[in-house]
């Protein structure tokens, strides 16, 4: 196995070039979820590319966008069954005049490849494609049993991905989910994620006046709904930082030990934060930093208006709008987290209206997995030192929908610079990233193929 693995080691770094042209074609292609635009059209395009390298191939449909699956040769049934997860769906581009290159055309400029899509996802699953197509070609079959499942929607909160792991629940079997989204450490070092954070985001209405009143004719008389939403969202949360909404933060579960020791691993950039104009942290202050993105929920206010518009006016607004929401952490649920919420409004504030709006479960695998291992040496192999191991990211991915409705673990090795600036402007993927990735993906089939031999 470690001769056939240099074997595709060596050939993937002669086929970079080749590598640079496949994701330029698949960049090319604008599949824009949250304007049904070229969705259709990529998943055409990956299909083709994959049967050419010796993949089978599907197109699951749901009720939006379709997802695509894609399996590759049989590796015999003591081989370890893994399932990759990726999405071939991409943001929009926001405003053209702040790209510096074209989005849709990957740009390699000063060791980045610009593009919409290049770091989140369609250069991250590709580089797990184009490791599996130099295995197939070298030696006829891969290590493991894999399939690649390629969501349509999850730029738009894969709202149907959950229905389409129960219906395919057979066609997804698998040991081990690995996702790779997302970046590296700030650093440079690579990470092993075990997790995600959840979310329920919410909108808080406060309803005065029909109409906007004189502040001075009316002040002192009509209601003001600006005061009632501050009041509300002061009851919230304390000046010490502890979120007061009964029972939110019931049966959370403190980090364990190999939790304990992978947080406290982790490295602070005080130049990040003095960069970014970060002079103090959010309450509580003796929080540790990583603690605060991986084992804690938090409750952000992240919009206010009233409806003043125009210039400063004194006037009393007839309505007040807040758009809230809540990273959960494993084992706090979607539909638990919003009825405590929309108790405590109705308790404080009866005549604000509460409504929910997106939302993802939390997820959550074990440090001590049997999986950790192989996968720490995939990584060390290829970049020479040992991975970051971060028991969740702070942000939100369906990662759910492995861990809780397939029911298996679900591990994220991700490949892009950790300044990507995905989701904005002149997203990018750093070469050297791109260089190593599909090495890494090379890897970590022997690996996890040798752990189950062994």
């Amino acid at each position: 196995m470690v001769t056939d693995l240099q074997a595709v080691l060596d050939d993937l770094d002669g086929r970079h070039a080749t590598h640079l042209d496949e994701l330029a074609r698949y960049v090319a292609i604008p599949s824009v979820s949250a304007e049904n635009r070229g969705v259709r059209e990529a998943a055409a395009h990956i299909r083709g590319r994959a049967e050419a390298w010796g993949f089978s191939s599907a197109l699951l449909e749901t009720a939006g966008q379709p997802a695509v699956l894609l399996r590759g040769p049989d590796a015999g049934a003591g081989a370890p069954r893994l399932l990759i997860y990726g999405h071939y769906d991409v943001q929009p581009t926001g405003a053209a005049d702040a790209w510096r290159f074209e989005p849709f055309q990957a740009t390699v400029h000063e060791g980045r490849i610009y593009g919409r899509g290049t770091g989140d996802n369609k250069g991250q699953h590709l580089s797990h494609l184009l490791a599996m197509e130099s295995w197939i070609r070298l030696h006829g079959s891969l290590p493991c049993n894999v399939t690649v499942l390629l969501d349509g929607e999850e730029e738009v909160g894969s709202p149907h991905l959950a229905d389409l792991a129960r219906r395919h629940r057979d066609l997804l079997a698998c040991d081990l989910v690995v996702w790779s989204d997302g970046p590296l450490h700030e650093s440079g070092r690579a990470t092993v994620n075990f997790g995600v954070r959840g979310i329920v985001q919410f909108e808080l209405i406060a309803r005065g006046a029909n109409t906007d009143l004189h502040s001075g004719n009316w002040g002192g008389v009509a209601r003001n709904p600006a005061w009632e939403l501050v009041h509300l969202l002061a009851s919230m949360k304390d000046d010490r930082g502890q979120i007061t909404i009964d029972g939110l933060t019931e049966g959370l579960v403190p980090p364990g030990a190999a939790e304990r020791r992978a947080l406290d691993a982790l490295p602070v950039d005080p130049a990040q934060l003095a960069a970014l104009g970060i002079d103090a942290l959010d309450e509580p202050a003796e929080r540790p930093f990583y603690d605060r993105l991986t084992a804690y929920p938090t409750l952000t206010i992240s919009r206010f208006e009233t409806g003043a518009s125009g210039a400063d006016r004194t006037v009393i607004p007839a309505l007040a709008r807040a758009v809230c929401d809540v990273r959960l952490v494993d084992p706090m649920t979607v539909q638990g987290t919003f009825a405590r919420i929309a108790e405590h409004v109705r308790r404080h504030a009866p005549r604000v209206a509460c409504n929910q709006r997106a939302s993802m479960e939390p997820s959550r695998t074990s440090l001590d997995s049997v999986y950790v291992e192989p996968i720490r040496r995939a990584l060390r192999l290829v970049h020479g030192e040992d991975p970051y191991l971060m028991p969740a990211l702070g942000g939100s991915l369906p990662d759910y929908v492995f861990t809780k409705i397939l029911g298996v673990p679900s591990i994220g090795v991700p490949f892009a610079n950790a300044d990507e600036a995905n989701h904005a402007p002149n997203e990018n993927l750093a070469v050297d990233c791109y260089r190593s990735a599909p090495k890494v993906a090379a890897a970590l089939l022997a690996e996890l193929a040798a752990a189950r031999a062994g």
